[in-house]
Formats: C-alpha cells, structure tokens, sequence
C-alpha cells in the first residue's frame, strides 16, 4: 500500500510542478509580448510625431520661400523702376545740357541740320558705324510720335501722336526749335486719318499707313505742294499685325532711304520676322519682297540706309535701346523706348522721337564691305 502511495503523491508533484512551469513560461512570453507592443507604440508614436514635425517644418519653409519670392519680385520691379527713372534723370539732364549749352555749339549743329543741298553719292555703299553725337532739340506732344525732315528742302514735319488727321509742318529744324507748340507751324489736314507713326517724306511728298479694314492696309502717296492725293496702294495682310513688338501701333514703318521707298510690315500675327518691301514711290508698286530674318519680338523701331535694315531692340520697361539686327538687301553685308526712328540720307542723321522727346542722332558711317560673288 505504500508504494501506491507514494507513487501518487510524485505524479501529484510532477503535475503540478509541470503546471507552474507552463505558465511561467506562459507568463514570460506574454510579458515579451507586451514589451514588443510597448516598443512598437514607442516608435509608431516617435514616428508620428516626426512626420507632424517635418510636414511643419515644410510649410514654414514654403511660406518663408514664398515670402522670399514676394519680396525678390518687390525688389525686382523696384530695380526696375529705378532703372527707368535713371534713363529718364539722363534724358532730362541731356535736355537741360542742350538748352543750357553755348549758343556757338548751338548754331554749329543748327548750320549743319539747316543745310540745303542734295549731296547723295552715285552709288550708296555706306554703313552704320556708330552715333557720333546725340542732341535733344525739344520736349513736345505725346509720349508716342514721329518727326522728320524732307531731305531736300529745310522743311520739317510733326505728327503728334500715332493716329490723325493733322500733320505740322515748320520751316526749319530752328523754327521748330524755337517754336511754343505748334504755333509757328502750317497745319495740313489730310483726307483720312494715319495708323502709327509709320510715315515718310521723300521727295516732296508723304507716304503714311491708312488701315480702312481689319486686313486691308493702304499705302496713301500725298503730294506736300498741291495738298492732293495722288495715289494710292492696297497693301493686303491676313491680320493687322504691328511689324514691332514693342510699339504695337505701328501696323507697318515707311522707309526712304538713298535707294527709295521702303516698307517695313509683318505677313500675319502668327509671323515671327519682320518682313521688307522694295517700292516704287512713283506708282506704289511692290518691286520685290525679303523676309529679313529680324524678329519682331522686343522690336521697337527700324530705320534703312542704303539698302541696309537696322532693327532697333529694347525691353518692356523702357532701357537702353540697341542695334541687334541688320539686314542688307544687297547681300554685302553679313551680320548674324524709341516709337519711331526715320533716316536722313543727305545729312546722314536720324530723327527719332522719344518719350516726347525729339531727339537728333548724328551718324557716323563707313563703307561696306564688299563679298566675293559665290562660287
């Protein structure tokens, strides 16, 4: 009997020692568990509040680059502004330099501008060089305009503006000078008005641009002594392009020039080169036609001497003006804030006009270059 006994007292041990043994382990891995849960939360909650960090840290730094953006624009447009009251500081100084400047100088330059003779070569082979002097005659009419002088006479004509029926003529680049306005000058009225301050005196008669239509564009050929009409031209485009970015006014610039009549326009809106036609300033005529490869983009104005087409280049907010393209029809020449610009061949001078401003550029030229005839 005690055997029996005995051997069921040890199974009762083992039994429950091997009870107390499972759920400790039980135990154990489940505490395991719990720390690796624990862990788990540590870094899922870690992590959270990273991203929360990071997505502030991103919006202030977008906020701040914006702010930074704003104000990198203010400044920019401050330099700007800054640069267009320094131009106009100079051209005000250059203003006050010419009324102010010695009488000698003064009647020096007027002898030239006055003179009368028609002192053109037999055969032109100039080009532009560089300006030798700039003279600011006066301050008169609209910030947009044109002037210029019929090459051969002394006579001078304004035109106001970039659309009218009026045109100012004055005797002499000193009468126009010296005139308050328009008061000393004869006023011609012409039949229709004219488009932009395109138009050109050759002799002794005007050409300017009248659009009657969207696409119809009219070349008028005005004789100054009888103050009649005698021709006009039809001159169709497909839309009523301006030939320069920068003066959209100017539907196409006239041109006259040592060799005629010239006609500075643009095909169609979707056109991105100036386009140039050769005319006869007798009958109107188209006598040939060239796509000068010049873009009308930041185009401001244009002028033509001797065949030669110089472009003139400035940005929206008016800077400094520059020759950044030419054109020449004779292919002797290879190169790769003004609202108008007209050349005189016989004092070699162009009229530009300039904010208001009627300004002379005195021209310096040399003759071109000769290329061999192709192989």
């Amino acid at each position: 009997m005690k055997p029996v006994l005995v051997l069921l007292v040890s199974t009762a041990w083992t039994l429950t020692g091997a009870q107390y043994y499972y759920q400790g382990l039980m135990d154990y891995l489940e505490n395991r568990l719990l720390a690796i849960e624990d862990r788990m939360q540590f870094w899922h909650d870690q992590s959270h509040r990273y991203h929360t960090e990071l997505k502030d840290f991103k919006k202030l730094t977008a906020e701040a680059m914006d702010a930074l953006s704003k104000e990198h624009s203010l400044l920019f447009k401050d330099l700007e502004g800054a640069s267009v009251r320094v131009d106009r500081v100079e051209r005000e100084m250059d203003f006050v330099e010419t009324l102010t400047s010695p009488r000698a100088c003064v009647k020096k330059a007027d002898k030239v501008v006055e003179q009368g003779a028609w002192g053109l070569e037999e055969n032109c082979v100039e080009i532009l060089s560089g300006i030798r002097s700039v003279k600011i005659l006066k301050r008169v009419g609209s910030p947009k305009g044109m002037w210029t002088r019929d090459p051969r006479s002394s006579k001078v004509y304004v035109f106001n503006g970039t659309s009218g029926d009026s045109v100012y003529q004055f005797n002499s680049v000193r009468d126009f000078s010296s005139s308050p306005g328009a008061s000393s000058s004869r006023q011609i009225r012409l039949p229709s008005d004219f488009s932009g301050p395109g138009s050109a005196i050759y002799n002794g008669f005007l050409y300017y641009i009248q659009q009657e239509a969207e696409t119809d564009m009219q070349v008028v050929r005005y004789d100054l002594t009888s103050d009649f009409v005698t021709d006009i031209a039809m001159f169709p485009v497909e839309s009523r392009a301006a030939v320069y970015g920068l003066n959209p006014e100017t539907v196409a610039d006239l041109a006259a020039d040592d060799e005629g009549l010239w006609l500075l326009y643009a095909s169609s809106d979707s056109e991105p080169n100036i386009h140039l036609a050769k005319m006869d300033p007798a009958t109107l005529d188209i006598e040939q036609i060239w796509d000068t490869r010049c873009p009308r983009e930041k185009a401001e104005a244009a002028f033509v001497i001797c065949g030669t087409v110089y472009v003139v280049y400035n940005t929206r907010l008016a800077s400094r003006s520059r020759v950044q393209c030419l054109f020449d029809v004779s292919d002797m020449v290879r190169y790769g804030a003004h609202a108008s610009l007209k050349y005189n061949p016989e004092e070699k001078q162009l009229y530009a006009w300039d904010d208001g401003y009627q300004i002379i550029y005195r021209l310096t030229m040399k003759r071109k270059l000769l290329l061999p005839p192709p192989c």
